[in-house]
């Protein structure tokens, strides 16, 4: 289980698998998902916002947008650059901050609302980081969480990565945050309600070849998975996806959109 594992190990190859490629280029067509997430928080201008494994910060903008003061954190501090460019572009006030999610370098009730849109889902020490997350966060605030599930269409990519490249034995797949008992292990005792509602994103592209290409040259992990296997398991991990992706189209023969379920989670603190 998770204790068995050199989850350092693992967190490094992680770290270095995101900050390969270059995610905010995926990142940024989920704007969308960070600014349903902080309506869904009820945010409040002022407010204390912390954005966990903010990637290119969606959220961190979003709440930005809505007059809180926002500190956004990721442990890849090249998405971090890319973020703080958008804020600058927009003229918005964002502190940003390298900080790893299951060591947080804040107080404890820190923040009013502590944000993560398919950030802090990749931990590899997973009961650490929701830990982490409910002790920044003051009683009566909010943490609100974008993950995909399982069954989704990314639940079902990172499942077709792990048939062609399998994790280490114990590793605990990212979607387990999409699952609603889960959440309820983690946070449960320390909340005093649990909000889960079923959201969609559409993947939005020209055609599954189009999908693969762009995921396989910025996103970490598709790159990364790419890179790691000879020609012909390379071939056979795109054959696999393409037929994924095929399968769930809904555009039909003329386009791409990828209907993709994710979890909107939002937690009081007790």
């Amino acid at each position: 289980m998770e204790a068995s594992l050199d989850l350092n190990a693992l967190k490094t190859k992680q770290q270095t698998a995101w900050a390969s490629g270059d995610y905010a280029v995926i990142g940024t067509t989920l704007q969308i998902v960070g600014e349903s997430l902080v309506e869904a928080c009820d945010v409040c201008c002022d407010e204390r916002v912390l954005d966990v494994a903010a990637g290119n910060g969606n959220a961190s903008l979003a709440a930005a947008r809505r007059g809180c003061k926002v500190t956004s954190t990721d442990y890849v501090g090249a998405l971090l650059e890319r973020g703080a460019e958008r804020a600058r572009a927009d003229h918005l006030d964002v502190q940003f901050q390298v900080a790893d999610a299951e060591n947080l370098p804040f107080a404890d009730a820190s923040f009013d609302v502590v944000l993560s849109t398919f950030g802090v889902m990749f931990t590899p020490d997973q009961t650490k980081a929701a830990a982490e997350l409910l002790r920044v966060c003051r009683p009566g605030g909010r943490i609100g969480l974008a993950n995909w599930t399982p069954d989704g269409f990314i639940g079902q990519v990172f499942k077709t990565l792990g048939r062609h490249l399998p994790p280490p034995a114990g590793v605990q797949p990212p979607s387990r945050w999409g699952v609603v008992s889960n959440l309820e292990t983690w946070f449960g005792p320390s909340a005093t309600s649990i909000r889960a509602t079923p959201m969609m994103f559409n993947f939005r592209y020209r055609s599954a070849a189009h999908f693969i290409d762009v995921f396989r040259t910025w996103y970490g992990p598709v790159h990364k998975a790419f890179a790691a296997l000879p020609a012909d398991g390379a071939a056979a991990l795109d054959q696999d996806l393409t037929e994924l992706l095929n399968r769930m189209n809904r555009a039909g023969d003329h386009s791409l959109v990828v209907p993709s379920e994710y979890l909107e989670v939002v937690i009081t603190r007790s």
